[in-house]
């Protein structure tokens, strides 16, 4: 029972000391997201694939939440008129790239890695988008 109590003890101890970034981050993440109107994002696109993968990640990376909220947004998008270009890009970015997250993860992982990793998801979120649409128009 004492090994038990003792990780446990050690389980929690990151976990307090990490909950004040994650309040703060859901704090920002609900600001932001209810600051902007879901008429405004359909306003933006232009229905060019290209360009809307690009607006759709950018937007996706700076609003970034959970997978959760990403499928009932893209939803919402989509019957709004938006592209599925640009609704999968913001989906992908949503829920990979972490600009709002990143002073969190840049303590625990680096900066360093978290750059690449942000990079490279803004950059595989646009290519997934493209293929996406791509194969989903062959079917």
């Amino acid at each position: 029972m004492n090994k038990i109590k003792k990780t446990v003890l050690q389980s929690i101890k990151p976990l307090i000391k990490i909950f004040p970034f994650f309040v703060g981050i859901i704090l920002l993440i609900s600001l932001i997201n209810s600051a902007i109107s879901k008429s405004f994002y359909q306003k933006i696109f232009s229905k060019n694939i290209f360009l809307d993968s690009l607006i759709g990640t950018s937007l996706g990376s700076i609003f970034a939440g959970n997978s959760i909220t990403s499928y009932i947004m893209g939803g919402e998008f989509l019957q709004q008129g938006v592209s599925l270009v640009a609704v999968t890009a913001f989906l992908v970015a949503w829920v990979t790239v972490g600009v709002l997250q990143f002073v969190v993860e840049a303590y625990y992982f680096g900066k360093k890695f978290t750059i690449l990793r942000n990079i490279l998801s803004f950059i595989f979120s646009i290519l997934v988008a493209i293929i996406t649409v791509f194969i989903y128009e062959k079917i």
